[in-house]
């Protein structure tokens, strides 16, 4: 169970996100809205990564604002366009994530094989063409023993026998591991693939089940 208390987050005066109280429960969530409904917003303020008023709380007891380092170990995300040093590789990245998320070679070892990136992991990233650059990410984000996946937009630019594998992987964390997930996506997700139990909707200022 992953809480939003008392969210707010403005730029230039307007404010973009105003979330009194949700909570996310042990499900698949879709969350919708237009272009500039604040939905990437919300996903970096989950994710850590924009400074906002309020807080995230982890099953009662791990907060982002006070339990920082605990927090971001449990909570992965996928920018809709990911970019990463170019001189570091698709393994540097691996390896770093493992560090400082935990997870081991045989997790990571199936992974690159679902995504088929061992032919191109070992390479530069600013080699990489926007189709294996997002599959690198999704590696990523799969890493680790997090409790909350954020994906944005994950099925851009992935091949199309890419797309049922990437369902798969999402349908078997939450399934066996209990993995929370919210998704963002301009396309039409394949709902049954992984059962998606709640869809959202954003809009300037709110989030609404719909």
């Amino acid at each position: 169970m992953i809480q939003l208390q008392d969210i707010h987050k403005s730029y230039n005066q307007q404010e973009v996100v105003s979330i009194p109280f949700f909570t996310f429960e042990k499900q698949i969530y879709w969350l919708k809205g237009i272009n500039g409904s604040g939905k990437t917003t919300l996903l970096k303020i989950i994710a850590g990564l924009l400074p906002f008023e309020g807080d995230v709380v982890i099953e009662g007891k791990i907060s982002l604002k006070k339990n920082r380092t605990e927090y971001l170990r449990l909570v992965n995300y996928v920018e809709a366009e990911p970019l990463y040093p170019s001189f570091l590789t698709g393994l540097d990245l691996l390896q770093f994530y493992r560090r400082t998320k935990g997870g081991n070679k045989e997790q990571s070892d199936r992974l690159i094989e679902l995504l088929q990136v061992s032919s191109f992991i070992g390479n530069p990233v600013g080699t990489y063409s926007s189709g294996m650059l997002k599959k690198i990410s999704l590696l990523l984000a799969f890493t680790g023993q997090p409790c909350f996946i954020l994906l944005d937009e994950p099925l851009v630019t992935i091949d199309d026998k890419t797309v049922p594998v990437v369902n798969s992987i999402i349908r078997d964390y939450h399934e066996k591991q209990g993995i929370i997930f919210l998704l963002t996506s301009h396309q039409l997700f394949e709902t049954d693939a992984f059962h998606v139990t709640h869809q959202l909707k954003m809009n300037h200022q709110t989030i609404h089940p719909l």
